[in-house]
């Protein structure tokens, strides 16, 4: 499940109701041309894995978790299990993408 996020407590709330799945947050820009290119890589990731969920957050509109989770480039991923940072990605890398979400599964 792809959902996006509009503020820092819908993204609270979301990432309780993910429970235990692994969440993977994708800050991105839509000025951003690698985040428009891995944007459906992590769709067809999140259709394919009923355990993943994806909380897409746009770092001009929710700036505050930008700063929060220290984000300077885009796109970075942040893997979140049961609400705790367990890793980091940052650019557009398919296959490390992939990779790490598949060892953290």
């Amino acid at each position: 499940m792809s959902l996006h996020v509009v503020d820092k407590d819908d993204f609270n709330k979301k990432l309780e109701e993910a429970g235990s799945k692994l969440v993977i947050v994708d800050f991105f820009a839509t000025w951003c041309g690698p985040c428009k290119m891995i944007a459906p890589i992590l769709e067809s990731m999140v259709a394919e894995n009923p355990n993943l969920v994806v909380l897409k957050v746009d770092v001009d509109e929710c700036e505050d978790l930008a700063t929060e989770y220290s984000i300077s480039a885009m796109p970075t991923f942040i893997f979140i299990k049961n609400k705790t940072k367990v890793d980091t990605l940052t650019g557009a890398n398919p296959e490390k993408l992939k990779a790490l979400a598949a060892s953290l599964l």
